[in-house]
């Protein structure tokens, strides 16, 4: 008999669970319906000592993660083996004590799980302070590139980068997700030469990764799509497929996001 030794693509997927104590439950029945390999997570809700890292284990994932009490959180998991964290919070102010970047290499590939706030009410205070968390996501997305090595920034961006990636546009023109400063500032990350992954393999089609619980917004899928993978060159040519798993959205007490991923070829 002939050994098969084609190696399965690595399936790299993120997730703003919105609460993962609260929704534990649902993220089980995710991990183990989907079977990701490497998992980032956004808007944990809980402090450091109250990530559930028993329960994910015996899910069959290590996990690094960077959580705070009530809000934001960040983390990164990664089936039979230990993230090795690469870093915790984004570089450039010393002084910002929200919990929106944590970072890990996993099986030769840098990965940076981010949580980019949500601006609003805009403009205002909050809009001024997601400027200026993109101004240092642009800073350090520049290092990283420079260093020529296989890297996905990956979550909860909180943009919706063109008209076809939000539902009625014209209903958001003075939202923080979809302000032309903001739309801007994610543009310049592609023009910089990162490759918005779900993009490239569906240029026309209309994608959503998020509705709001209200007014039905699901069963219409009156959606938004705001939860991005950023690929360096070297990965966009292992990508080889992606999807939604809009099956998790309509869970009972799920998020409100639904869980998105996407292929690699083992490289």
């Amino acid at each position: 008999m002939i050994a098969n030794t084609e190696a399965a693509p690595v399936k790299l997927a993120t997730y703003n669970v919105n609460g993962i104590n609260g929704r534990l439950d649902v993220l089980l029945q995710w991990l183990t319906e989907a079977q990701p390999d490497v998992v980032c997570l956004q808007e944990l809700k809980a402090p450091e000592d109250k990530f559930p890292r028993r329960e994910i284990e015996r899910a069959g994932y290590g996990a690094i993660w960077h959580g705070q009490k009530s809000w934001n959180g960040v983390a990164i998991l990664a089936r039979d083996q230990e993230p090795r964290e690469t870093r915790r919070g984004l570089p450039g102010d010393p002084d910002d004590s929200h919990s929106r970047y944590i970072e890990a290499a996993i099986d030769g590939i840098v990965v940076g799980c981010l949580y980019l706030p949500n601006g609003n009410p805009a403009p205002g205070p909050k809009f001024d302070y997601k400027l200026r968390w993109f101004e240092r996501l642009h800073s350090y997305a520049a290092e990283l590139f420079e260093l020529d090595v296989p890297v996905a920034l990956v979550g909860d961006f909180n943009v919706m980068p063109t008209d076809l990636d939000v539902y009625k546009p014209e209903r958001w023109r003075d939202d923080a997700l979809f302000r032309p400063e903001v739309r801007a500032a994610y543009a310049e990350l592609i023009a910089m030469g990162w490759t918005d992954a779900i993009r490239l393999l569906h240029p026309e089609e209309r994608i959503y990764t998020f509705w709001k619980y209200f007014r039905n917004a699901f069963v219409r899928d009156a959606g938004l799509r705001i939860d991005h993978f950023l690929l360096s060159p070297s990965l966009r040519e292992r990508l080889q497929a992606c999807g939604v798993d809009k099956f998790a959205r309509g869970w009972e007490h799920t998020s409100d996001h639904a869980p998105v991923w996407i292929e690699l070829d083992d490289g």
